[in-house]
């Protein structure tokens, strides 16, 4: 060590007798420590004096330049002298006691950690070592280690470390010396090397001769041996050693014996380590075995629900972490996780998910425990404990695109544009020359004009597999309705009647009992299809043969008075004027899905009515996700508790029906439907398992079922139990939509928010690494919820979110021709057929020309296009419900919507994955995919609508007319608010360590227009959540093709929560379909004021054009210097896979980044009068 000149820094007195007597020991280093002894004894003695009675002294020797430190180390370090050493090691002892981690830092910097280490290796080869000198020094150790990041290196090195252990050995019962030694042993086994190397010396059996049963005495002691076993036992070798020697029995005897006998807890910290070493110790197959052989899962039970306390809360999440960690791995209760519906497809590609599915061998599903040491690190990070906000993901996000060449959007024409002409039928404004059209009559342009749809793809065959063949498609559809006898019903006799007057009286109805089929061979009257009569106001009963309609099935012979069925519904025509039950009933009637659904759900035929208002987020209750845990562990417990009855199930041939009236009823076979089987557990208890996308053995997140033969007034406990994403908004207040039968007909028909103790978390059921894809481990996530029915008999049904199913777009689609403003042009075509045979709609939405002359026809012709899409993903119904609104608002007589016919021209798919959407998927189409994912490069067979999308646009891009503004509309399962994703090459790079001359970063920043607008119109939408960063990811999306391949600046990706809103207006509720639709409508406004933004007139004639930009310019910066401490997910979310968000169980945000909320949603009239572009 180098010899250290003291400093006397300003400020500093140099009459400081501190200071003179370092002085001279400065100056006695060296030869001449070794001859005067004596002089540096009473030197050390007289400066540890001074440190001990006057502080002073202490900040005098750690100041920053004065020295000290170094001249009191270099002295340790030269010293011979036993006493001087030890006056010596009792000053660094008394400076680094007090100041924190500065002075530790301080000592470490100065080189303090090799002095000591050095000295206690020179100390060791003494016989006997001075047990003074070596307590001393191992408690220094024991407090700069932490601070020293290479502290275990070093130590082993210079072989430190087995002078602790062989001193360790020699002093397990001198307690004076044994706390330190541990203290020291703790920080040496961070250290995974470390860890390894002491197991093999024996000092994980020397760990349990120290700790042991519960005693008043040496608890600090206990404490530190307990740390540094857990430490020891993170090593996998050391957790087999232990496992080896039983040694996982004796911490649950412990454990158990400190529990029972610190009945004032005042040694939880003790408990908590014991704990701690569990965890590590079954972080291994062989420790979880041990832990199960040992009866842990009762003895963690049985010690865990006896604990109130909140204080506890630590040893209670720690002991639910443990069981669940050690709960036996399941396979779900299938024969197999693939769909229970198969369809063909035209070929598979070789390297395609439904090839790698279906050449999968047998067995595959089966789970094998083969975890490692790392397992644990996704447990706890997990959202397993209340009152903990989820943690910052600092990490930086390696999914950025940091190529610039890929950045840049490059413009090229991928298909020749002879084969782009087929899409000139699609575009027949561009053309017309109106002359047929009878521009005086106001409804000239309503109606019709369906092209023929494009070429349908090859007939489909069977999918080969590597094992025995699949059914054709035809025998896995199910058969018809359970329960129902004679001939087909045919859709044209369903009669309808609505009873406004008794509605209004608030005069339920009920069905009359159906008739019996006759046993001479006699017919029933159909299902559901029986005269109403008047029911009593306190028997409020409902058939479930109400709750589904026929499409065809359960039908009979007319009654003795050959009148046909009459259906009671509720009128609400005046409210719902885009909705018909009986046309609902026709349209359903074309709708083509895999399993051939034969019944229509209620809600659908009946209609959803929006509440009055929207409800509020559901406000966490607490220790609710742990109850439902050790409720889940009493099954493993308690077996005999468990029913274990199944009560349906759409792998059996015909789903059983249990009638003995201990049982629910469920059902899913209708459009959009969702629920593969039904589990009864507990009396009132149900474990339900979703469908996989069909062609696909995952994507379980949608769900809608219906539920029949409720008790009034008892709660239900449902578990869907084969969830698959990590973190969901059902932990952060949302609830599930539930419809109810009786409340519909008594004139309320709406989807309502409902369920208690609902929570989100990892449970026991796995799948192995095959079919998870790749990934080890793959566990499911259970949603569980509690709901308390209000009716007897009632029939009601539980969706993820508000039902939006393909025969309602196709109704809808019709009524918006006949209700339509004057003066649309609006035109239905048929962009193609879908997998399942299901037309695609094409909207084309604009003003009509003024006149037939030239200049009128040529104004509309050369109207900017707008592009928008929706509904890729079946499970997002909430881009229906917004992509409602927007239709509503452009077909629609305010002065707005005319101003926005006048300004564009719009070509709309609203619904982009017709068939998922019908057989009830998440997320694929029939082809097993991502349509959202196959924009690159679609294939026309098994993309149809993509291809076809795609077609468009590069036929419009080919014609010079790409879109100004492109959306695709989606919804987002775990944020908050609605925002958007957009494209920028600048706000990329900004957010990666890409070196990019300023000149290549150069782009107009039009891109945030749109949504910055959105955020003053729509108190739904959040700007701060916005993002437009490029992720490589995300590279085959619409979004992110749409702006690379054909140069829309303006291409976006607008995400609505499935939650609610955490800022603006809608704070702390939970959005709903009015919301949503307002949404929609809010979008065409802000495209209005886009246009009178962007148009040529403007940017020459008014320069505050050029000031909003700046502002935008202004903006962006700030938002990115603010970016890093106030919101670090704004531009690092992934468009489906988000980092999870920073809010507490109460979904309130204490770090809005709108600190006003915005303006009241205004009228049409008073935007127009408001707007200062108008």
């Amino acid at each position: 060590m180098n010899k250290p000149k003291m400093a006397l820094e300003k400020g500093v007195p140099s009459s400081s007798r501190v200071l003179m007597l370092l002085g001279q020991l400065e100056r006695m280093n060296g030869e001449a420590m070794l001859s005067e002894s004596e002089v540096s004894r009473q030197i050390t003695s007289k400066i540890l004096h001074l440190i001990q009675t006057q502080e002073k002294t202490r900040k005098e020797l750690t100041t920053k330049g004065s020295g000290g430190m170094e001249v009191i180390l270099a002295t340790l370090e030269n010293a011979r002298d036993l006493q001087t050493i030890l006056n010596i090691l009792c000053i660094l002892n008394e400076l680094l006691s007090v100041g924190g981690g500065r002075r530790i830092g301080v000592c470490v910097s100065k080189g303090g950690t090799a002095v000591l280490l050095q000295l206690l290796i020179s100390s060791s080869k003494e016989t006997p070592p001075n047990e003074e000198l070596m307590l001393n020094v191992h408690s220094l150790l024991a407090k700069i280690g932490p601070k020293d990041r290479k502290f275990g290196v070093k130590a082993r090195l210079t072989g430190a470390l087995n002078v602790t252990v062989n001193l360790l050995k020699q002093n397990v019962h001198n307690n004076k010396l044994l706390l330190p030694c541990l203290q020291v042993l703790r920080v040496y086994s961070a250290n995974s090397v470390n860890a390894v190397s002491l197991g093999k010396n024996g000092v994980v059996e020397l760990m349990f001769k120290v700790i042991g049963p519960y005693s008043k005495k040496n608890t600090s002691l206990m404490k530190v041996a307990l740390d540094t076993l857990g430490a020891l036992l993170k090593s996998k070798m050391n957790a087999r050693r232990a496992v080896e020697r039983a040694q996982v029995a004796t911490l649950l005897s412990i454990y158990q014996d400190w529990h029972r006998n610190d009945t004032r807890h005042r040694h939880t910290l003790i408990r908590k380590s014991i704990l701690g070493c569990l965890k590590n110790v079954t972080n291994s197959k062989l420790g979880r075995k041990a832990f199960i052989e040992a009866d842990g899962m009762r003895i963690l039970y049985n010690t865990s629900t006896c604990l109130p306390v909140r204080t506890l809360d630590s040893l209670v999440s720690t002991s639910s972490l443990i069981m669940r960690k050690c709960f036996p791995k399941n396979r779900l209760p299938l024969p197999t996780i693939k769909s229970v519906y198969l369809h063909a497809l035209p070929h598979v590609p070789a390297g395609g998910p439904v090839a790698q599915l279906y050449n999968q061998p047998p067995g595959v599903d089966d789970v094998v425990d083969e975890s490692d040491d790392n397992e644990d690190m996704e447990l706890e990070t997990e959202n397993d404990t209340e009152n903990e906000e989820d943690d910052k993901d600092k990490a930086e996000n390696d999914d950025f695109e940091t190529d610039i060449a890929k950045l840049r959007p490059r413009q090229g024409q991928t298909r020749p544009f002879d084969e782009l002409r087929v899409y000139e039928r699609f575009f027949l404004e561009l053309s017309e020359d109106f002359q047929e059209f009878d521009l005086t009559d106001s409804k000239a342009g309503v109606g019709v004009t369906p092209a023929p749809p494009l070429p349908k793809p090859p007939k489909p065959i069977l999918v080969p597999s590597g094992q025995a063949p699949p059914k054709p498609p035809q025998e896995a559809a199910p058969k018809p309705p359970r329960g129902e006898t004679g001939e087909p019903l045919e859709l044209e006799s369903i009669g309808l009647k609505c009873a406004p007057e008794k509605l209004l009286q608030g005069e339920s109805l009920r069905p009359v009992p159906p008739a019996q089929p006759l046993q001479g061979g006699g017919t029933a009257t159909p299902r559901g299809l029986e005269p109403l009569e008047p029911l009593e106001p306190l028997e409020l009963e409902l058939s479930s043969s109400l709750s589904r309609l026929g499409l065809e099935g359960g039908g009979g012979v007319e009654d003795g008075g050959g009148e046909q069925g009459v259906l009671e519904v509720p009128d609400t025509a005046a409210l719902l004027p885009l909705h018909d039950p009986e046309l609902y009933i026709q349209v359903a009637k074309s709708t083509r899905s895999v399993p051939s659904y034969t019944e229509v759900a209620y809600p659908d035929y009946c209609g959803h009515l929006a509440p009055g208002s929207p409800e509020p987020i559901l406000e966490r209750v607490y220790g609710v996700q742990r109850t439902k845990i050790f409720q889940d562990i009493e099954r493993l417990i308690h077996p005999g508790d468990i029913l274990d009855k199944v009560v349906y199930d759409l792998d059996l041939q015909s789903c059983p029906v249990i009638d003995d009236g201990e049982s629910l009823k469920f059902n899913s076979q209708f459009e959009s439907g969702n629920l593969r089987k039904a589990v009864q557990v507990r009396k009132y208890e149900y474990d339900l398992i979703l469908n996989s996308d069909i062609n696909s053995n995952h994507y379980h997140q949608w769900f809608y079922f219906e539920v029949s033969s409720m008790r009034v007034g008892t709660p239900y406990r449902f578990n869907i139990i084969n969830c698959e994403k990590a973190n969901s908004q059902f932990n952060y207040g949302m609830q599930v939509l539930m419809y109810s039968v009786q409340e519909a007909i008594s004139g309320r028909p709406q989807w309502g928010r409902t369920g208690q103790d609902i929570c989100y978390y990892k449970n026991h059921f796995s799948r192995s690494s095959i079919a998870a894809g790749g990934q080890k481990g793959k566990s499911y996530y259970t949603m569980t919820f509690t709901v308390t029915f209000q009716y007897k008999e009632d029939v009601c049904y539980f969706a993820y979110h508000y039902p939006y199913t393909f025969s309602t777009l196709k109704m809808h689609l019709q009524k918006l021709q006949e209700k339509c403003a004057d003066g649309v042009y609006l035109r239905e075509d048929v962009l193609c057929e879908t997998l399942g045979g299901n037309p695609c709609p094409l909207l084309t939405i604009t003003a009509m020309p003024d006149s037939a002359n030239t200049t009128h026809i040529n104004q509309l012709r050369s109207r900017p296009v707008v592009f928008l899409t929706g509904r890729v993903h079946p499970g997002e119904t909430n881009a229906s419900w917004v992509m409602k609104g927007t239709l509503e608002f452009l077909t629609g007589s305010s002065p707005l919507a005319q101003s926005l016919r006048a300004c564009f021209l719009f070509k709309v798919i609203p619904m982009l994955n017709p068939d998922g959407v019908i057989n009830g998927n998440h997320r694929c189409s029939l082809s097993g995919e991502d349509l959202n994912r196959q924009w690159q490069h679609p294939i026309p067979d098994l993309h149809p609508t993509i291809y076809h999308a795609k077609g468009l646009l590069q036929y419009l891009n080919a014609i010079q007319r790409a879109p100004l503004v492109f959306c695709d509309y989606h919804g987002h399962s775990r944020k908050k608010n609605v925002f958007m994703y957009g494209c920028s090459v600048k706000e990329t790079v900004w957010q990666t360590n890409i070196n990019a001359p300023s000149c290549e970063l150069h782009e107009d920043l039009g891109y945030r227009t749109l949504p910055k607008l959105l955020s003053q119109l729509a108190p739904a939408f959040s700007m701060s959540s916005c993002s437009f960063v490029v992720e490589r990811s995300k590279e085959a999306t619409a979004r992110v093709v749409v702006w690379r391949e054909l140069g829309v600046q303006r291409s976006y990706t607008m995400e609505s929560t499935l939650c609610g809103c955490d800022q603006g207006k809608y704070k702390g509720l939970q959005i709903g379909t009015r919301e949503l639709e307002e949404m929609g409508a809010q979008l065409c406004v802000a495209l209005l004021r886009l246009h009178r933004l962007t148009s040529p007139l403007e940017l020459h004639t008014h320069s505050h054009t050029h000031t909003h930009m700046l502002e935008v310019e202004n903006e962006l910066i700030e938002t990115q210097r603010c970016s890093v401490t106030t919101s670090p997910t704004t531009y690092v979310l992934a468009e489906d896979e988000p980092v999870l968000e920073e809010v507490d169980y109460s979904a309130e945000s204490d770090t809005d980044h709108d600190l006003q909320d915005p303006a009241e949603p205004l009228s049409d009239s008073e935007l127009n009068d408001k707007d200062p572009l108008s």
